[in-house]
């Protein structure tokens, strides 16, 4: 087990036109085993609320559930061969009675819901041996129905998936072969973006859907040089490929935002959207969840604000005209991406409804957002913070910080904070954290190095968040893992990085003046981090008063073993169900998929996977006189070498 917490480390270093119908269970039909109901998006309705109504698994007989059957997607890779590690991602849409999923390998397949039993599956042939800077991963497709094609005609059920290669490719729902009028024979090349790179420009999540667009962004990898890839966002026409907009994050050329920043040179890229999108159909607007600007750790060629990075931006759907944007980090410097998906909502507050989008991201701050206007629901304040020791550099000279609701993960962690199993561990915890500059969260990077808090895995990462509108909770997953990270001159680089003997990660930043260092915080002797406990929380917010109503640790590093606190890093998110519950798996090490009561926060169900099921779990019933059905995909975490490799699909029902 100690080898394996401490291959946690890895984790940082590799690091919707249907509307949700909530109610109560009381206000369903009578027999609320007869209800049907799909999963058509990633986040089951276009806005990513990740709630179903189905109500036949509940409080009461959730502790019978058992597998109903599992499906093997084959695609494996332990990073040996020139490959990168895999994982499996996907989480599984289903339309038309088909469950649709993806594996690492980019392959497309198409199951029976109620057996498991393959339909179809579509290989696109990606080199998997490409250096895909996120390893071999995708999170699943989106599904397009073209209303003017007759039914039976082919491709009327159009299946999109983006590839880790960069091509945007349309299959036919009922027989997975590409739709041969959607661009090239049915696929469409991503590669024309500015500073294109293979390998650092890639795709990892499903496409956005709004009327007959397909909506993609871009996943870039961090930190190699200082121009990266452009993190241009575009929307292809569903039917024939054809290109009809595009809205570039970061505009080309730009001078400087502020006056400090005026006629400096200015070099970056990305900013990219590399998470999941939420879809307004009725307000034809796109929201857009971007990540940071390259490279994360210096921002002297980028000087300014940096907008829109770390942003949320609300795109008008059918020209891609920019509406209104908010950005949650200024000029950022620690990789702290809007990695969660936008979810859409309707709140109370204040005595009126309010339509909002609410953003989190790895510094554990929730935003809530008009959705018509951006203007935050709940007041933000410009604190200052702290400033950059590092020559060339400019920092921002405040943050926004939401008074309601609170941060949802630890912002910081002194010497005296240190924890350790063990005396040693907490004196070496302690040293360590002593040696740091530790000026609390947004301490910038700085050559003797800093602490970061939390770190670049969060606070909330891509797992997100599902939403509750019958009690008003926000369900979410956070990460309290603690990092150093620092700057290096660029022309002692090498002999750092060729003395690394702690396994930390050393990138070049390339083009730029320093390189750069990073790694979590573990104690020497027992591999566990340096923060106390738990190192893994699921908490629950209510969104009208901005409370946490209930918070508590999630799974454990250590199964079983009682001598090693509670609570796991975790990534892969929850669902909420309207039988009362809250389902989540994710945990690094811990190989369990969860159900918690959403009231309480007690844990009610557990069932151990074929390992960690690093993804978010979907529910579904086709029939009246059906059962309804929980999936998971059970990989384990690229991230984790030493957790097991798995490719199972696993399906939980009621005996």
């Amino acid at each position: 087990m100690t080898t394996a917490l401490w291959k946690l480390t890895q984790i940082v270093l590799a690091c919707i036109a249907c509307t949700a119908i909530t109610r109560s269970v009381a206000q369903t039909a009578p027999d609320v085993s007869r209800q049907v109901d799909d999963w058509p998006y990633y986040g089951h309705d276009a806005g990513g609320m990740r709630y179903s109504p189905l109500a036949q698994i509940d409080r009461n007989n959730v502790a019978t559930l058992k597998v109903a059957w599992t499906f093997h997607v084959g695609d494996i890779s332990d990073g040996s061969g020139h490959k990168k590690r895999s994982g499996l991602e996907t989480t599984p849409i289903l339309v038309d009675g088909t469950l649709y999923l993806t594996t690492a390998f980019n392959r497309v397949f198409a199951l029976d819901p109620e057996t498991g039993k393959q339909r179809w599956v579509y290989d696109p042939m990606i080199e998997v041996a490409g250096d895909y800077g996120d390893g071999l991963i995708n999170r699943g497709v989106a599904a397009w129905l073209d209303s003017a094609r007759g039914k039976g005609k082919p491709c009327r059920r159009r299946i999109f998936e983006t590839t880790l290669d960069a091509r945007l490719i349309a299959l036919d729902g009922v027989t997975g072969e590409p739709c041969r009028d959607f661009g090239n024979r049915g696929q469409v090349s991503l590669r024309d973006v500015a500073r294109y790179v293979p390998g650092q420009y890639h795709m990892t999540s499903p496409p956005g859907v709004v009327d007959d667009l397909v909506v993609v962004g871009s996943a870039i990898d961090d930190n190699s040089r200082v121009d990266m890839p452009s993190g241009v966002v575009r929307a292809f026409d569903a039917r024939t490929g054809v290109l009809r907009w595009k809205w570039e994050p970061l505009p080309p050329n730009d001078s400087g935002s502020t006056p400090q920043a005026a006629g400096k040179t200015w070099r970056t890229g990305a900013g990219n959207a590399w998470s999941v999108m939420a879809i307004d159909p009725e307000r034809d607007l796109v929201f857009v969840p971007t990540g940071s600007a390259s490279p994360d750790y210096y921002g002297g060629l980028r000087p300014g604000d940096d907008k829109w990075a770390d942003s949320v931006v609300a795109l008008r759907g059918k020209t891609g005209e920019f509406v209104w944007g908010f950005q949650l980090v200024h000029h950022d410097l620690w990789d702290y991406d809007s990695a969660s998906p936008p979810l859409l909502a309707t709140l109370r507050h204040d005595g009126k409804t309010v339509s909002v989008v609410i953003q989190g991201n790895k510094t554990g701050f929730l935003f809530v957002l008009n959705r018509d206007t951006g203007a935050s629901v709940f007041p933000v304040e410009e604190r200052p913070v702290p400033q950059t020791d590092v020559p060339g550099e400019v920092t921002s000279p405040t943050q926004p910080f939401p008074l309601a609701p609170p941060a949802v993960a630890p912002q910081k962690l002194s010497a005296d904070d240190a924890w350790g199993i063990t005396p040693e561990d907490r004196e070496f915890c302690r040293d360590l954290l002593e040696s740091l500059r530790n000026d609390g969260l947004f301490t910038p990077p700085s050559l003797r190095g800093t602490l970061s808090v939390p770190g670049n895995v969060g606070g909330m990462n891509w797992s997100g968040y599902a939403f509750d509108s019958q009690h008003s909770l926000l369900v979410v997953n956070t990460n309290n893992l603690p990092a150093k990270m620092g700057l290096i001159p660029a022309e002692k680089y090498w002999d750092a990085a060729d003395n690394n003997t702690k396994d930390a990660e050393y990138t070049q930043q390339s083009g730029g003046p320093y390189g750069l260092f990073r790694t979590l915080i573990f104690a020497k002797a027992h591999h566990l981090p340096c923060a106390p406990p738990p190192w893994g929380t699921l908490t629950a917010v209510d969104l009208t008063a901005g409370t946490i109503r209930w918070q508590v640790p999630l799974g454990s590093l250590a199964p079983g073993k009682p001598a090693v606190p509670v609570g796991a890093p975790s990534l892969g998110g929850p669902i909420v169900t309207a039988g009362g519950l809250v389902f989540i798996a994710g945990t690094m090490i811990d190989p369990s998929l969860r159900a918690f009561d959403i009231e309480t926060g007690k844990e009610i169900w557990k069932a151990e996977l074929p390992t960690s099921g690093g993804a978010t779990p979907m529910t579904y019933q086709t029939r009246k006189d059906g059962k309804q059905f929980l999936v998971i995909a059970a990989g384990g975490h690229r991230g984790v070498t030493e957790e097991p490799q798995n490719d199972s699909i696993v399906a939980f029902t009621l005996p």
